[in-house]
């Protein structure tokens, strides 16, 4: 029997969308599926909303967008009534956020809090998704949506002998809810990304030892972070519809202006004096010292720029050995993601009571039940730290069963890297859609901006879905295949290939190295999602349901 005829034989869902989620992106979608009048069911791991500022508790855990434009712009009373405290938004005030958001909306009596989805199947009989939950629950639907988010499944490194240390030891996103006592104990962190850069610092105030283990130095920028003055916000509530216009057309999602004297018609000592402004400024306003798509692709321009920061870390680091090993000399700046520096993170480093140990050079080989062993030592702790990040970008996905038509799995598919069209759907599996999936823009900008173009383009193709009657929609293979192709070639323009990044999957062993986001900026992907929908969602396959009214009736 037909899909069609499944549901002329009465097959109905008992939900039309099931959302996997609670954080940013699964609120938003939850919102919006409401207001056109479906029946919807999010389902959250956790207790509560959040999401990934949820379950990243490690102190100093910090947002590097602006708190201004990190939030959502789609509610003018959201706007009005909230107030964010300081520049950069600290992780219990952006949790505070989200509970409000959600309070707001009225969005929780659609939660089911404490549910985790194991597996999702698409029955190619009725045309419906069939969802399971650990706890055995089975619900179908019309439309299966991911916000499982890019950064939320933990990587562990695979240590010998963790199982034989005899102290505490917890991975910064799973961090426990009533926090962890430093206090006089020795403390080794292992990780010096964007997580390692913001939690270091705060641990050496409280520790009485502190070991970090680094592998890869990174180009830390200071984010200037300070209170928000009343008539600051007074100026940027007066200001938002201008403020959202620039972020959404803009190619980081952020309403920063770019120099406008191209780096190529500079002197070194004019880009300089350009480049100390920024770093004064602080945060992703140094990256729009110039526009961030040359920075990324103009070799020399970002060659001046690294040294720049190169020398800053060293005039900060008392002791030259360790100023050098924290000096990033193997990848261009900008092709990982570019950390902030909340509370002098390289300053740190002149503290009497802080180590640093370069694990590239003396590897760690092993966990004992006293500490960590090296190569070339041992290091007594009582307490280990793992700022070691995620599987980025596909681990959320792939941490479930998903099965499309004709029984294929993801993990199939993507067995050689991800596959989807424009980050937003995936060929093989009809009416799944991915809030910020692989191969669209997501980590390359300010989130919120790019989880709202996704949430409220899904919405509307579903709308559309339903007024012209439509069933079923699925990215073409060829579609799909067009848009890997264009996403690799971008970034193989760019010197994202120069680094061994999350960006890539290089974190985690034996996964495929593909370029994960779309590079293209997300004023240039907007346009393309924006026409690809007024053709009729050109690239996607949609088939109408049988007893949907024709033209002639």
């Amino acid at each position: 029997m037909s899909v069609d005829d499944q549901h002329e034989a009465g097959d109905a869902p008992e939900v039309d969308a099931v959302v996997v989620g609670a954080g940013f992106s699964g609120l938003y979608m939850l919102h919006r599926l409401r207001e056109l009048g479906l029946s919807v069911r999010v389902y959250e791991k956790a207790d509560g909303v959040g999401g990934t500022w949820y379950w990243n508790r490690y102190p100093g855990a910090r947002c590097d967008s602006e708190s201004h434009i990190y939030c959502y712009s789609f509610d003018d009373d959201l706007l009005e009534s909230w107030e964010w405290s300081e520049r950069y938004p600290e992780q219990p005030e952006i949790l505070d956020y989200l509970n409000f958001a959600a309070d707001h909306l009225d969005l929780r009596r659609d939660i089911e809090f404490e549910t985790e989805v194991t597996a999702a199947t698409f029955d190619d009989g009725t045309g419906l998704w069939e969802v399971e939950t650990a706890d055995g629950q089975r619900v179908t639907t019309r439309f299966f949506i991911s916000a499982v988010g890019c950064l939320s499944e933990p990587f562990m490194p695979d240590f010998d002998g963790l199982d034989e240390f005899a102290g505490e030891w917890y991975h910064t996103s799973r961090w426990p809810d009533g926090g962890v006592d430093f206090d006089g104990k020795r403390v080794g962190v292992i990780g010096t990304g964007s997580t390692g850069i913001q939690t270091i610092p705060e641990i050496a105030e409280r520790a009485g030892h502190l070991t970090v283990f680094q592998r890869t130095p990174n180009y830390a920028v200071p984010a200037r972070n300070r209170p928000l003055e009343e008539d600051e916000y007074e100026e940027i509530r007066a200001n938002y519809d201008d403020i959202w216009e620039r972020a959404r057309y803009s190619r980081l999602g952020m309403p920063f202006d770019s120099e406008e004297n191209s780096a190529r018609r500079l002197s070194e000592k004019e880009i300089h004096e350009i480049l100390e402004k920024r770093w004064q400024q602080g945060g992703f306003r140094f990256l729009h010292a110039f526009e961030p798509g040359h920075v990324l692709s103009n070799e020399e321009t970002n060659e001046i720029i690294s040294e720049f920061i190169r020398s800053k870390i060293r005039e900060t680091v008392d002791d030259p050995d360790t100023a050098e090993i924290l000096v990033p000399t193997d990848h261009p700046y900008g092709s990982k993601r570019p950390p902030m520096d909340y509370n002098d993170y390289y300053g740190t480093y002149n503290r009497e009571d802080v180590s640093l140990v370069d694990v590239d050079s003396a590897p760690i080989t092993e966990f004992t039940a006293d500490g960590i062993r090296t190569t070339d030592d041992h290091y007594d702790l009582d307490i280990v730290v793992f700022a070691t990040g995620f599987d980025a970008m596909t681990g959320a996905l792939l941490a479930f069963d998903i099965e499309g038509r004709n029984g294929h799995s993801l993990e199939e598919k993507w067995s050689a890297g991800p596959q989807t069209y424009l980050g937003l759907g995936i060929n093989g599996f009809p009416n799944l859609f991915t809030i910020t999936g692989p191969q669209s823009p997501s980590v390359l900008t300010n989130m919120p901006m790019a989880i709202e173009q996704h949430v409220e383009w899904i919405s509307d193709c579903i709308e559309y879905m339903d007024s012209e009657g439509y069933s079923h929609i699925e990215p073409t293979e060829e579609s799909e295949s067009q848009w890997v192709s264009q996403t690799n070639m971008l970034a193989d323009q760019m010197l994202f290939s120069e680094a061994d990044s999350w960006y890539r999957g290089e974190n985690v062993p034996d996964k495929p190295t593909v370029f994960t986001p779309f590079p293209g900026g997300l004023e240039m992907y907007r346009d393309i999602c924006e026409t690809v929908r007024e053709k009729g969602y050109d690239g996607f396959e949609l088939r109408r349901a049988a007893d949907a009214p024709t033209a002639e009736q």
